[in-house]
């Protein structure tokens, strides 16, 4: 029992002490970023919450304590985009080996299980990505360069195209009882418009947070571009956060939302729940979004079958945040916008992007 007791111990070190490294080492790689002359991007293999999935809960929330640290801070404002590509082990299993891999040794049941336990370590983050077993390799690698190039804005001319696009669902409440969902992470989350510089330009803050940590972004979006619609996201400090309210445009509400944010099936989904205060339109209001190529039944087919889907909202402009935190009346208002599309879904409710080392992040709205 005591030496048990002692193999636990050395584990909890180990982690610890290895995700310190870990974080001393991405930091050295953030500030040599930070002085670069020229735009560069920094991909880490592996994350900081990575490790909590080789640890019980009980003694990652332990080593968190102890070491003063936060899931906001360690996975939400630390890195600007997740990719999880899936094992081989879960859905490619005649590829999987341990032969020509030193460092794994995993069979394929426990390759499983840590897979698994590495994706829902991530969820919660506002961007992150799947990449699955759904193709093949080179694909499943086209795929995963398509989701960096997306979020950085770099048109790649549909050379790494894999047709997936953000769809918005409406749900009817109540919810069934947390009970019956997979593993998730709760985010508060509130949302400001602010004045803009033209009226084909919109401004907002989002302060996204979980047990009084919060994160804070500022996003433009700017006027069509060769058809594209181009928007600019920016991690931003509180005290900047602060200094922009005073900007808050008077004709929207604030927004505040419960998001839910859980993994299905390797898919990634987002469930917002409006809170009051808001406007009536916006009482008992729930949307689930994801991003998906496929369309149909067979796309209702991936939706979590404990929620009751009343129909499919995407590029509905009553749907869109922007109509929706609206003072006015529909029927009066001279604001309500009427040519939303999907590619402005993403700025008003996206959770989806990645970033250079200062924290700015580039979409081109597709």
């Amino acid at each position: 029992m005591h030496s048990g007791h002692k193999s636990s111990s050395e584990a909890f070190r180990f982690q610890e002490n290895l995700l310190k490294t870990m974080l001393q080492i991405e930091n050295t790689f953030f500030e040599l970023g930070e002085t670069c002359s020229r735009d560069c991007l920094i991909i880490c293999d592996r994350g900081a919450m990575d490790a909590s999935a080789f640890i019980s809960k009980e003694k990652w929330e332990l080593m968190m304590d102890t070491n003063g640290w936060n899931p906001v801070e360690l996975r939400d404002t630390r890195y600007n985009q997740i990719i999880h590509m899936v094992s081989a082990a879960n859905g490619a299993e005649d590829f999987y080996s341990t032969e020509d891999h030193a460092c794994r040794n995993e069979g394929m049941e426990l390759a499983r299980v840590l897979d698994n336990k590495a994706a829902e370590s991530w969820v919660g983050h506002p961007y992150f990505d799947v990449i699955d077993n759904s193709t093949d390799f080179e694909t499943k690698i086209c795929r995963m360069i398509e989701a960096v190039c997306q979020k950085l804005g770099l048109d790649t001319g549909g050379r790494l195209l894999h047709n997936s696009r953000k769809v918005k669902f409406l749900v009817k409440g109540p919810l069934p009882p947390s009970s019956e969902f997979p593993s998730f992470q709760d985010f508060d989350v509130v949302h400001n418009y602010l004045q803009a510089s033209s009226p084909s330009t919109q401004a907002r803050l989002r302060k996204r947070g979980q047990r009084g940590h919060w994160s804070y972004t500022h996003t433009i979006r700017k006027p069509k571009v060769r058809g594209q619609v181009v928007e600019v996201k920016t991690q931003i400090t509180h005290r900047d956060y602060i200094n922009m309210l005073s900007q808050k445009e008077d004709s929207h509400f604030t927004i505040f939302k419960k998001r839910r944010c859980f993994l299905v099936n390797n898919q990634y989904f987002q469930l917002d729940i409006y809170k009051e205060p808001c406007h009536p339109r916006c009482k008992g209001l729930i949307l689930l979004e994801t991003y998906s190529p496929l369309k149909g039944k067979s796309l209702q087919n991936t939706l979590p079958q404990f929620l009751t889907i009343v129909e499919e909202v995407t590029g509905n402009p009553q749907y869109s945040m922007f109509n929706l935190s609206l003072r006015e009346d529909w029927n009066t208002t001279k604001k309500f916008c009427h040519a939303l599309q999907a590619a402005e879904e993403e700025m008003n409710n996206s959770d989806t992007q990645a970033a250079r080392p200062n924290g700015e992040s580039i979409s081109n709205g597709l």
